[in-house]
């Protein structure tokens, strides 16, 4: 949509007391550096996944200048690696040397990173301008490696590899090493085919062209390029804060991103939940059924977001191997080369024609609207995921519903009786609505809770300026999520929520009155 969001003004409730939820804040440590009191790791190894989170951090993570597009940037040419694999890095920089420090993300005492390894100096060079696929108006960068790196006693997590040039420029590269086995697990799942539709550089995104106009969109991204920006920003946005939490609660986490688990389901197999964070909208059908198989399984699911699971896409190799390609035609679908032979790959929205299956049917909620600014109000205080909160009905939260919502659509599909535990009125391009965080649980004992807001991840550093803006939201906004995160992810750690807490209490007649 283009249409500008309404805000609303919100209602603070009276049932939070400031002082207490600055005190919960403070313990959630999130947005805070803490002063590392080791020296850094230069080299890999030592230091086991379960015990990562008693390792000292490094404080100097952080981003410094970036300096112009082309003065350092680069691509991975794997998404992600299982611990021991090497990949290649394709490094181009205007600079005469660089180096890369590789930094994992996690809790560490607060620093909230840690330094895994840093290469030697690189000779650097300036590659050539990226390359334009006209059928598709695909971008590639198709530049050699640069150097090879071997992740030997990488711990499995998520990473930020620093691009550091001599002229002091420095870009990100985001990366994962992903776990094999989650049994028993929580498995955080990162997106990486949502940030590389978002991705711009070269000129061309699944979302508009060099021009800036719909119509000359690329119609497939590719891998083989690097993120416009910082190099990380969908990662830094959506996903690191959660990662940082998570680590910092002890829970045993696997690692793995959604097109892996397109490939192979094997990390969701035993698993105790999978979590997926603040923004993940582009999911194949075969990912979709891997984690439904998962949750009918017992698996629990967690999402973090709104808009989730809302394009259907294909990876293909293209020109080149490893499924290295996003491939989403959207509203020219009629031009996608499944149409009309294989109706449930055709590359649109999941819930429109020709093989509609709308993604409510797993995550019990339904996108609805884009963009939006408005207060979160709590419906069910009583509901486990608010224990300890000291919420009471009609508490709101300023700001945390936005920038796209969802909510329970009655008619849509669901896999079960829901309850709504948050109703957040709103305007979104001039049409009233609601914004609804809803829970479920199935048959084989999995609870699902969806929060129903694409700012609830951001939530976790409200009031910080970690991220240069807020939205608004402040620091009992943070609280309050982080309070609410830790209990969703705890009760999902221990196995299928319905062993652990309550059914739902079905109110979607109560609210919707159908």
């Amino acid at each position: 949509m283009t249409h500008p969001g309404v805000g609303v003004v919100p209602a603070d409730g009276p049932g939070l007391g400031r002082r207490r939820f600055l005190a919960l804040c403070a313990g959630a440590g999130l947005g805070t550096a803490a002063a590392c009191t080791a020296a850094p790791s230069r080299s890999g190894g030592g230091h086991r996944p379960e015990t990562e989170r008693d390792a000292p951090g490094t404080a100097g993570w952080r981003l410094g200048a970036t300096g112009p597009p082309e003065a350092v940037t680069g691509y991975p040419d794997r998404v992600s690696v299982v611990p021991g694999e090497s990949f290649g890095l394709h490094v181009s920089t205007t600079a005469a040397s660089f180096r890369v420090s590789a930094f994992r993300v996690g809790w560490y005492g607060g620093a909230q990173a840690r330094r895994i390894w840093t290469s030697e100096r690189i000779p650097g060079r300036a590659r050539t301008a990226p390359l334009v696929l006209p059928a598709t108006r695909t971008v590639r960068a198709d530049w050699p490696v640069s150097l090879p790196v071997d992740t030997t006693g990488w711990p499995e997590g998520a990473y930020l590899l620093r691009l550091e040039a001599d002229t002091g420029h420095q870009r990100y590269v985001p990366f994962v090493v992903r776990s094999s086995d989650g049994t028993g697990r929580t498995v955080l799942l990162h997106a990486p085919a949502t940030w590389q539709a978002y991705n711009r550089w070269g000129g061309a995104s699944l979302y508009a062209g060099a021009d800036g106009a719909y119509a000359t969109r690329s119609l497939a991204v590719s891998f083989d390029r690097p993120y416009d920006g910082s190099g990380a920003e969908k990662f830094l946005t959506y996903e690191r804060a959660l990662v940082v939490l998570a680590e910092r609660l002890g829970i045993p986490l696997a690692y793995s991103t959604g097109t892996d688990v397109h490939r192979d389901p094997g990390v969701l197999r035993g698993a105790h939940a999978v979590v997926c964070l603040g923004h993940d909208e582009y999911w194949t059908p075969e990912q979709r059924a891997h984690v439904t198989a998962a949750r009918d399984a017992g698996t629990n699911l967690a999402f973090l977001g709104a808009n989730t699971c809302f394009r259907r896409v294909r990876l293909e190799a293209g020109e080149r191997a490893g499924d290295r390609t996003v491939v989403c035609y959207k509203t020219d679908y009629r031009a996608d080369p499944c149409y009309p032979s294989r109706p449930a790959q055709v590359t649109t929205d999941y819930r429109l024609p020709p093989g509609a299956d709308p993604e409510s049917a797993l995550t019990g909620v339904l996108y609805e609207g884009y963009p939006v600014d408005a207060p979160y109000v709590v419906r069910a205080a009583g509901h486990w995921a608010y224990e300890g909160t000291g919420v009471r009905a009609g508490d709101a939260f300023a700001h945390l519903v936005g920038v796209e919502y969802d909510r329970v659509t009655p008619g849509a599909p669901a896999p079960g009786p829901l309850e709504i535990t948050a109703h957040s009125p709103l305007v979104c391009a001039g049409r009233p609505s609601h914004s609804d965080s809803a829970y479920y649980q199935t048959p084989g004992g999995a609870g699902v809770f969806a929060t129903g807001t694409m700012r609830w991840v951001e939530g976790l550093l409200a009031g910080t300026g970690e991220l240069g803006r807020d939205h608004g939201m402040d620091a009992r906004t943070r609280a309050f999520v982080a309070r609410t995160t830790e209990n969703v992810l705890r009760v999902f750690a221990r196995g299928p929520a319905a062993r652990h807490v309550p059914a739902p209490n079905a109110d979607v007649h109560a609210v919707y009155g159908v």
